[in-house]
């Protein structure tokens, strides 16, 4: 098995930061720990994320950003917060054209090595079914919908969290202490789509 020592950065919001549990506990931490423990050599993940952040939010620091010249692998989940506000769907797929592109850049060109993964739906959360913004016109189907179609269209790999995420509705134990957010319980899901995921691409591409 290579010895090479991979890298994985994570972009996105306050999923990818894993608000409200520790750091260990999010799905990019899980993610290496997983990978780890199937014999792999990954460096700890790099997270560029913030709290609130809509998707042109993450586009504006990713350009003032200096990163390092590539990456291995790179996850990208982003769009709560343009839903969240109220924002239209076709300025999110203008901006998440701009990060596929961004982030197929940052893997020196390898769209394969991409991984955009779904956005839970926070309306079936407890703080959501409280919470009077439930009623937006846009539903993050469609939001889901344009991050689908345009991962396909760049040749990247779409991570559908969906069926994992809407357990939260009836099942408390994968939301965070503040009801929005989710659990390390939550977040072992996701990361062992994305280690599968990754480990497919390193096996299929003998990276």
């Amino acid at each position: 098995m290579s010895t090479h020592c991979h890298s994985l950065i994570c972009l996105g919001d306050s999923y990818t930061i894993g608000e409200s549990v520790a750091l260990y506990a999010g799905f990019p931490y899980q993610t290496i720990q997983l990978l780890r423990s199937a014999g792999l050599h990954f460096h700890a993940p790099e997270i560029i994320a913030k709290t609130g952040w809509a998707s042109f939010e993450l586009a504006e620091h990713l350009v003032k950003l200096q990163l390092n010249d590539s990456y291995d692998f790179v996850s990208l989940l982003i769009g709560v917060n343009n839903h969240y506000r109220e924002l239209d769907v076709e300025s999110f797929s203008e901006d998440l054209s701009f990060l596929i592109k961004k982030a197929i850049h940052l893997t020196g060109g390898n769209s394969n090595y991409v991984y955009l993964m779904s956005i839970p739906d926070w309306t079936i959360t407890t703080f959501g079914r409280s919470n009077k913004k439930n009623n937006t016109a846009d539903t993050i189907a469609s939001f889901n919908e344009t991050c689908k179609l345009l991962s396909l269209k760049n040749g990247c790999n779409f991570i559908d969290l969906t069926k994992y995420t809407n357990l939260a509705e009836t099942d408390l134990s994968l939301l965070a202490a503040d009801g929005l957010h989710y659990s390390e319980k939550a977040y072992a899901y996701w990361a062992k789509e994305l280690a599968n995921k990754i480990q497919e691409s390193i096996h299929q591409k003998g990276k």
